[in-house]
């Protein structure tokens, strides 16, 4: 069995063939994928032909033969569900803070998918997104990747301070942390996806392992309210959503989004809140988390799907210093 070095030195080879080491990419071609933020082979594999011909002015025939070499660099073609089980076991996991809120998460908050937690405002959301931007930044053998965070804020919510009191509780420099995050207002959705397709650039280069957006559907729902513009919010939110999932395989790294929730009159029993984003959202994430307020700090996390998780709950408590189990547990 591989030791935990090894097998960090083995994934980074693979995430970082460069676009330039490809077989048949010159360095006129290299050029253009690098301006438009396609670095490494695993940008390249994980984009459309057209997406690519578009950003970059290369004929569509050109960017189909790039992206062939990439496939071949990294060795994509069929794999055995063994081969796959084997990929499965190199997902690296972030801990939350809470060993119950963790095993319900199968270990934590995984790479190379989107994680959505979801709830009322108060249910710990952005809680966790603090909690998140500080734990990646642990060495591997503590939960974390040994890497720095993206925080994208839609809503104004991030408090430095929190980030403060969370890394000193772990022991951690406060400055150090804060220097290890980087951090973005998006004012508008226009201007979400922006950064979004920026950080195919900016990943690489600063050993990011985790982006957060919080919240990833404010500005969509703002934008376009009502029916009748329900169909091109879906389609841009949509088309948003996958350019996450792409980042995060291309560079195995955790995405985590945050989402609202929305009362539905027509339900009589039960919880009566869903999250909003409709089927787009409800498809695009990898492990959808409903979060829900409980007596006094605690909270209630409840697994809604995961192809990969049974369904369950775990409870967790907010404190000065973080997410943390309950005492009771």
């Amino acid at each position: 069995m591989r030791t935990v070095s090894e097998e960090k030195n083995s994934r980074q080879q693979q995430e970082f063939i460069t676009v330039r080491s490809l077989p048949g990419v010159g360095s006129a071609i290299a050029d253009k994928l690098e301006a438009a933020g396609y670095v490494s082979a695993w940008s390249i594999v994980v984009a459309r032909p057209e997406e690519l011909a578009e950003k970059t002015g290369l004929p569509v025939l050109t960017v189909q033969k790039v992206i062939e070499a990439a496939r071949k660099a990294l060795g994509i073609t069929f794999k055995t569900a063994r081969e796959v089980k084997q990929e499965r076991l190199n997902i690296r996991k972030i801990t939350t803070g809470s060993r119950s809120l963790d095993e319900l998460l199968g270990g934590g908050v995984e790479t190379k998918t989107i994680t959505e937690f979801y709830g009322e405002y108060g249910s710990g959301k952005t809680q966790l997104c603090h909690q998140l931007s500080v734990n990646v930044q642990l060495p591997l053998e503590k939960g974390g990747l040994e890497g720095r965070a993206v925080y994208i804020d839609t809503e104004g919510t991030f408090r430095w301070e929190r980030i403060e009191a969370m890394a000193r509780a772990l022991g951690l420099d406060p400055d150090k942390v804060m220097d290890n995050i980087y951090y973005m207002r998006a004012y508008n959705s226009d201007h979400q996806i922006s950064i979004v397709d920026e950080l195919f650039t900016f990943i690489p280069k600063n050993n990011v392992k985790l982006v957060v957006v919080d919240s990833v559907t404010s500005h969509f729902r703002a934008e376009y309210p009502g029916r009748d513009h329900l169909a091109e919010r879906q389609q841009k939110l949509n088309s948003h959503l996958h350019q996450l999932v792409r980042l995060a395989e291309a560079y195995n790294v955790a995405v985590v989004v945050t989402n609202q929730v929305m009362a539905r009159p027509d339900i009589f029993y039960g919880d009566p809140t869903i999250a909003v984003g409709g089927h787009v959202l409800a498809h695009t994430p990898g492990v959808r988390v409903q979060l829900k307020k409980s007596k006094g700090n605690k909270r209630i996390a409840r697994v809604v799907d995961a192809p990969h998780l049974p369904e369950g709950e775990a409870v967790f408590v907010i404190l000065e210093e973080g997410i943390r189990d309950s005492e009771e547990q």
